[in-house]
């Protein structure tokens, strides 16, 4: 959505629904990250992207995403043993 153009606070609320003020609290995070830069021309609040902080706010989630991927996959081998154990368990007790 900011991609393309900066967009105001009211744009960028219009496809969701949340108040301005959720918004707005939303967009002050990415801007403590200085992912969003934040003008104010009187009441109007208008956004931008910082392209190299999104770059590196990008890079450093693939880290974090390769290691929940792995983890994630550990956890699914490890649920499908128990369930195979508990199927072959339940079956040799209906015998």
């Amino acid at each position: 959505m900011m991609v393309e153009k900066e967009r105001t606070i009211t744009e960028l609320a219009a496809p969701f629904e949340m108040s301005l003020a959720a918004v707005s609290k939303h967009v002050k995070v990415l801007e403590r990250a200085k992912v969003v830069h934040r003008s104010v021309n009187g009441r109007t609040h208008t956004c931008s992207l910082n392209g190299d902080m999104l770059a590196k706010a990008s890079e450093w989630l693939r880290v974090y995403e390769r290691y929940w991927t792995q983890r994630f996959d550990l956890l699914e081998r490890e649920l499908v043993k128990e369930e195979k154990s508990r199927e072959s368990l339940h079956r040799r007790d209906r015998r």
